[in-house]
């Protein structure tokens, strides 16, 4: 019989900071979107205090204020690294890994004795190892696993850990009745609300529902979610995740700009760290796509330009991908107005082992290959962005505003030493930093 637990990161943005920060324990943190725009991320403590999601900020900071809340910019390099630090971790539970967000994995837990058991000391090394709470939600697909994993935050009693097959099926069944359709993955609001109309109300309703009627009115993907929450598994963890078929980059600036160079930088940018996903997947692109444009809402003479460029040969090389994007900025690039947004995607991608080549064109040089390749590794072992194009230093007006941005603990040890060291001599209270730093083992957060 199949076995599925799904592991997530409890509040992850808020707990990330929290790690490095024990002066925070137990008091409300926030994190905030680009451009430090909209509430993306609260702890537990900011929730209780009735901070919404996806506000903006210039509306809670009054409240923030008031309850001393701790507001952080995104810091997506410390994200990032805590998410694989977490997923190299999780990797060695299971023979089967399937990550499904930044801080979302499911485990094939097939076949093992004590499925719950071992949930338990899965979400108790990520607490030790890294100081990341947890929950962890098991069942016989991935659909009840999701739903597990919900139960086991919404509920204190389960500590953290919920198993469908602890219950009775009449058990099993109450609390899926009490439980919302839109609880259940792959629901949204739209389609609840037609569910609704068919007086399919709650999870048992939808599991109850006939599964050929839904396909009819619906699609598959309905009536394989019927399927799963009868514990039936159609959602297979997947042996190797599938390549990206575009890869989009891009970033609106904290502060409008009205010249080329800002923009050059900013296209730069996004094709290093485009070109840098391209290789992690051992892909090649064939196509570039440049977009520039004004803010829709500020300015007089709105514009948003876009325009493909055509390689010659598909490549993964960031100097020749980049030559390409440049030319198609100075294409689309019109003095006088003022840009707010950049980016570029990648298109045409294809598994570069196998791809079609020109004969008339010049073989690609190896050695750009291995210079690629040592880039990837020391921005790796320094951090992201340590290696990287002149040409994004030529401006700084497109940067992001990161007013409130934490050090870049884990990657960056320059940046923690003189954190901790300011820590130590300027804080109120005095601490020092340690990692990792273990946060209280809360299971409903």
């Amino acid at each position: 019989m199949s076995r599925f637990a799904l592991v997530d990161g409890n509040s992850f943005y808020t707990s990330c900071e929290r790690v490095f920060r024990p002066d925070l324990i137990g008091k409300p943190i926030i994190v905030l979107s680009n451009n430090d725009g909209c509430v993306v991320a609260r702890s537990a403590e900011a929730k209780a205090i009735g901070i919404p999601a996806f506000l903006p900020y210039y509306q809670v900071r009054s409240l923030c204020r008031k309850h001393r809340v701790a507001v952080f910019s995104s810091n997506y390099t410390l994200y990032g690294d805590m998410s694989r630090r977490m997923m190299n971790i999780l990797a060695r539970f299971a023979p089967q890994q399937d990550i499904y967000s930044i801080d979302e994995c499911f485990l094939d837990l097939s076949g093992m004795a004590t499925p719950l058991a071992h949930g338990r000391h899965i979400r108790q090394t990520l607490l030790d190892k890294l100081g990341l709470p947890s929950c962890v939600g098991i069942g016989p697909s991935k659909t009840l696993a999701k739903l597990a994993n919900h139960v086991a935050k919404q509920q204190a009693h389960w500590q953290g850990v919920f198993d469908w097959a602890d219950l009775t099926p009449a058990e099993a069944e109450g609390l899926l009745a009490s439980m919302d359709v839109r609880e259940v993955w792959g629901v949204g609001r739209r389609l609840a609300e037609k569910l609704h109309q068919l007086r399919i109300r709650s999870a048992l309703d939808l599991q109850r529902a006939d599964a050929r009627q839904l396909k009819r009115n619906f699609n598959v993907v309905l009536e394989r979610t019927v399927a799963e929450l009868n514990g039936v598994s159609c959602l297979a963890l997947d042996d190797v995740a599938s390549s990206k078929q575009h890869i989009i980059s891009s970033r609106s600036f904290s502060r409008q700009v009205s010249s080329l160079p800002p923009l050059s930088a900013s296209i730069a940018h996004h094709i290093a760290r485009a070109a840098e996903k391209l290789r992690a997947q051992g892909s090649t692109a064939a196509m570039i796509g440049v977009s520039i444009q004004t803010n829709a809402f500020g300015s007089a003479t709105p514009y948003h330009g876009y325009t493909c460029i055509p390689l010659l040969q598909p490549s993964d090389d960031t100097l020749s991908l980049n030559q390409a994007a440049q030319a198609g900025l100075r294409q689309l690039f019109q003095p006088g107005l003022r840009y707010h947004k950049a980016g570029v995607v990648l298109m045409e991608i294809g598994d570069k082992a196998i791809q079609q080549q020109d004969m008339f064109a010049p073989a690609p040089d190896p050695r750009r290959a291995r210079l690629m390749s040592t880039i990837d590794q020391l921005n790796r072992r320094l951090g992201k962005g340590s290696i990287r194009l002149a040409v994004e230093d030529i401006s700084q007006d497109w940067q992001m505003r990161q007013a409130m941005r934490s050090p870049c603990y884990s990657t960056d040890p320059q940046q923690a030493i003189m954190a901790n060291r300011q820590a130590h001599t300027s804080a109120p209270t005095g601490y020092r930093l340690y990692w990792p730093r273990r946060q209280p083992d809360s299971g409903n957060e």
